[in-house]
């Protein structure tokens, strides 16, 4: 599953991983990837497709919605952990070099969008317990309100909304 890196860390590591990852710890790392990829809210950010670039849009999602949008630390989570599950799909896939990532926020809604150069649609499969992979859609099923895939010319954009509480 995308952004799980550090699960099978030694037991004796699991609270500091933990703590390290928590929307509620300030995250240094998190500031310098929206120096160096710019504001996901302002323009969509290009990343590149590997594995390592999860992490990069975590934390990009992480100081938008925890930070800059002032939202609660389980909204944060969740969005950092749906966002994990749409960019491991794209960079295992779509065979792309790059692939963007785009946040809105309107009133009582936020939506994050992964855009792709692939013209494959994901699927949701059925989950079982024992399943060790595919687990993502089912992931972003359950926890947002609302999910969907729009195409393009070129393309498409795998998003997901969920309801937030205006302040």
């Amino acid at each position: 599953m995308a952004g799980l890196e550090g699960m099978g860390q030694p037991r004796g590591h699991a609270h500091a991983a933990a703590a390290r990852w928590s929307p509620t710890v300030e995250d240094e790392h998190a500031l310098k990837a929206l120096e160096l990829y710019g504001n996901p809210t302002e323009a969509e950010v290009s990343l590149p497709s590997r594995p390592e670039s999860a992490a990069t849009a975590r934390r990009l999602t992480q100081v938008v919605v925890l930070r800059h949008w002032g939202l609660t630390p389980k909204t944060t989570e969740d969005a950092v952990l749906l966002v994990s599950e749409l960019v491991g799909n794209a960079v295992r896939h779509t065979g792309a070099r790059v692939f963007g990532l785009r946040l809105h926020r309107r009133r009582g809604w936020i939506r994050v969008e992964v855009r792709d150069p692939s013209r494959g649609l994901p699927c949701l499969m059925p989950v079982q317990e024992t399943d060790i992979s595919g687990r993502g859609l089912f992931l972003v099923d359950k926890l947002a309100d609302r999910w969907g895939v729009d195409l393009l010319p070129r393309g498409k954009t795998t998003w997901f909304e969920m309801r937030v509480a205006e302040r």
